[in-house]
């Protein structure tokens, strides 16, 4: 019997646990899901405690990470990003296999020798984004290759978003289905791209007002603002000498512009706690950050007018539609005490973007290729929308959670080979991942190519 070791059940763990029960049985597997409250996984595993059991566990209790490694064959991390160094040394230290969704850091970068001496497949990036990018990406590129072409542009755009039935008369158009702080805290720093071999930077204080519009067949306009590092990516994808790279996000149209003024406001700042109390309101801390006097008895509509000010937007415009739909000039009490703005911003958006109960999610992926071909240009779109079955079975937990089970399941059967830190841009690895997707859950690319 293998022994399968899942790390964290939380939000994006759904599928991939739901597979992993699916075929315990055939596959002779015997599960331990490891999580700080584990309360929830009850009823989950009620028909499987044959070849599963839901265990407590704290990632700050050194000894008991020590002791669940040591007890498993595949280790499957669905932890915060920061804590899989210690779990991936642990997986060394026992001549463990460890697979994740998350991108591979500098320290577990540094365990590959360490890893392939013993024994351990360190399989990195094999979710969503980073993962089916990954995948899909190289599919097409090692397809242009095989028919002589050369790829000349890349761009590359992903969005975990609402459905358009579940939009409502939400004007942003979102809710969270990932981590609200890495939503909040999302583009700082510089986005580094290349464009027709020049270099291009974009600090963040401009990133949001330079968004992309596109366009994804039957789902209608949306637009991308660039990632941290795109060029990062040349060496993975094989793709050095190419002018023209850039990896993205995507929202629905005019989310951008108003993140922007959230920017501008100075609300998504997480550098220093404002020692506030708790019960601050939205309208004085917004307040505080306008560099000009408002009359204290202001309406939360005059305030919103003088923020339009400052901001040198149209007060009747979507953006502030949009903000005064967070309710940032009104009374409401921050909630949080001696918090950073980024903080008090992420609890308010947790309050407003909270997936409900009927709410169905989106994921909409799409790479953009140039490439000469036989001395012609070519054009080539790849394109991939996933929808949720509902806020527990959403299209971010299909599509993080059933390539790393998908993978896990190869592992276990010894169909992968490679040993070390690796990421899915060899064939072997993404080919079986993508055609098990497409297969028996409809999670395909729809391609198209043009010439001209």
């Amino acid at each position: 019997m293998t022994r399968l070791l899942l790390l964290g059940a939380g939000r994006s763990s759904s599928s991939l646990i739901q597979y992993l029960l699916r075929h315990a049985a055939t596959e002779s597997w015997f599960l331990t899901v490891a999580d700080v409250a584990p309360a929830h996984l009850v009823p989950v595993l009620a028909a499987h405690t044959e070849y599963a059991r839901a265990v407590p566990f704290n990632i700050q209790e050194e000894a008991r990470l020590d002791e669940l490694v040591r007890d498993a064959d595949i280790v499957v991390s669905m932890l915060p990003a920061l804590f899989h160094g210690v779990v991936a040394r642990a997986c060394v230290q026992h001549r463990r296999h460890l697979v994740t969704a998350s991108y591979v850091s500098e320290e577990i970068r540094a365990l590959h020798d360490e890893a392939q001496a013993a024994g351990s497949l360190i399989l990195m990036e094999c979710g969503l984004d980073p993962g089916l990018d990954h995948m899909s990406a190289m599919a097409v590129i090692e397809d242009v290759r095989a028919r002589g072409g050369q790829i000349t542009s890349f761009h590359s755009y992903c969005g975990g978003l609402l459905a358009p039935g579940s939009e409502g008369d939400n004007p942003w158009q979102y809710k969270f289905t990932w981590n609200p702080r890495n939503v909040v805290l999302a583009g700082q720093g510089t986005a580094k791209y290349l464009e027709n071999g020049h270099p291009r930077l974009i600090p963040y204080q401009r990133l949001f007002a330079a968004a992309t519009p596109l366009e994804v067949p039957g789902y209608g306009a949306f637009e991308g603002y660039a990632n941290r590092d795109s060029l990062s990516y040349r060496a993975p994808y094989g793709l050095q000498d190419i002018p023209t790279i850039l990896r993205g996000t995507l929202r629905r149209p005019g989310y951008c512009a108003a993140w922007h003024a959230l920017v501008r406001l100075g609300l998504t700042d997480d550098s220093g706690r404002l020692g506030n109390a708790a019960t601050m309101t939205w309208r004085e801390l917004v307040e505080a950050y306008l560099p000009v006097s408002v009359p204290r008895k202001a309406t939360a509509t005059e305030l919103a007018m003088h923020c339009a000010d400052y901001l040198g937007l149209p007060f009747a415009g979507p953006e502030m539609q949009r903000l005064q739909w967070l309710g940032l000039f009104t009374d409401k009490a921050v909630g949080l005490a001696d918090a950073t703005p980024a903080q008090l911003l992420e609890h308010l958006l947790t309050e407003k973007w909270q997936l409900q109960p009927h709410d169905h999610d989106m994921i909409v992926m799409q790479h953009l290729f140039g490439f000469e071909l036989n001395g012609q240009h070519h054009r080539r779109t790849s394109s991939l929308v996933v929808l949720g079955d509902d806020a527990t079975h959403t299209a971010m937990a299909k599509t993080v959670g059933l390539p790393v089970a998908i993978a896990v399941r190869r592992l276990a059967r010894g169909k992968i080979g490679q040993r070390g830190v690796v990421i899915p841009t060899q064939v072997e690895l993404y080919e079986p991942i993508l055609t098990e997707l497409a297969a028996d859950y409809g999670i395909r690319f729809v391609e198209e190519e043009t010439a001209g």
